[in-house]
């Protein structure tokens, strides 16, 4: 339910995806989107985040059905590649729809 109070040009907030929200999880999806995929080495370089830090966000993004986590081998050695899932392509496209209303929205 909306609150009365709340602005109309702020309303749209209230529905606004909070998996996709927080910061770190918002920089993995803008990442992806772009690139489709990526592994854990590229995506901690570029967002800066810790090996723990980035792997429990793409945990909660996996658990979204935003991305899926391939696990392959490069020799010995493991090799992680993060996809984005077309229903985590679609939830980001509605997420930046719902902000640039809000952002449009707001007065000058």
């Amino acid at each position: 339910m909306v609150d009365p109070h709340t602005p109309p040009e702020l309303r749209p907030l209230m529905d606004i995806n909070q998996v996709i929200h927080a910061s770190a999880r918002l920089m993995i999806l803008s990442y992806l989107y772009v690139v489709e995929s990526a592994d854990y080495v590229f995506l901690m370089h570029l967002t800066g985040l810790t090996w723990g830090n980035l792997s429990s966000h793409l945990t909660k993004l996996e658990e979204a059905g935003y991305i899926t986590i391939e696990k392959l081998f490069k020799g010995k050695k493991p090799h992680s590649i993060i996809h984005l899932t077309p229903p985590g392509r679609t939830a980001f496209r509605q997420y930046k729809q719902s902000m640039q209303q809000v952002l449009d929205d707001l007065p000058d």
